[in-house]
């Protein structure tokens, strides 16, 4: 009868031997390479976490970037609402001025009173304007400006000294703390060697 399990004349009929280092070995590495998958995944979920930390940290650093800008925003409202209402505190004297004059029956006052009430409000206006940086420009006699007054036109002048200087002023220009809110209209007299 032939044995049909082995070819190996000194087979005993049972399964080949295995050598145990080889299959410690063998071992070893399947261990080594589910560490790896294991350091893998956990090297992966750190980084996933480092993530979601940096997101989160943005986040909160653009909300309160977000309430910063806000709170600026309002509080630069707020102080534009502070200094209008001082400015116009300070034109309230001078409005009940106004009212008293408007209240006036014209046929019990003469002219020079309500010209000299109105002179005297007119003075209490600007005296409370200038309390915030506010000045009147009128250039009168004094060398044109080109950054604080507009030339309307031209008069000749009377000798070169004269040359450039402000001859008229149709309507005086405003300043506020060093900023032109209107310039004064103004004719500059101009010199032009004597020819007539």
């Amino acid at each position: 009868m032939t044995d049909t399990h082995s070819s190996d004349p000194n087979s005993t009929g049972a399964h080949p031997a295995v050598d145990p280092a080889a299959l410690h070995a063998t071992e070893a590495a399947a261990s080594a390479d589910e560490g790896q998958l294991t350091d893998g995944g956990t090297a992966d979920e750190a980084l996933r976490r480092e993530v979601a930390e940096s997101r989160e940290r943005l986040l909160r650093l653009a909300a309160e970037y977000d309430n910063f800008r806000k709170r600026a925003v309002k509080e630069r409202q707020e102080a534009g609402w502070r200094a209008q209402g001082d400015l116009v505190r300070g034109l309230l004297d001078a409005l009940d001025d106004l009212q008293r004059f408007a209240a006036v029956d014209p046929s019990t006052v003469d002219a020079k009173t309500v010209v000299d009430g109105i002179g005297l409000v007119e003075k209490k206006i600007v005296k409370s304007l200038a309390g915030h940086g506010f000045d009147v420009v009128n250039p009168i006699d004094h060398p044109f400006d080109p950054n604080q007054h507009e030339a309307l036109g031209t008069a000749p002048a009377a000798s070169a000294e004269e040359d450039g200087l402000v001859a008229t002023v149709y309507q005086v220009g405003y300043v506020i703390n060093g900023h032109l809110l209107r310039p004064a209209r103004v004719i500059v007299k101009q010199w032009n060697g004597g020819a007539a």
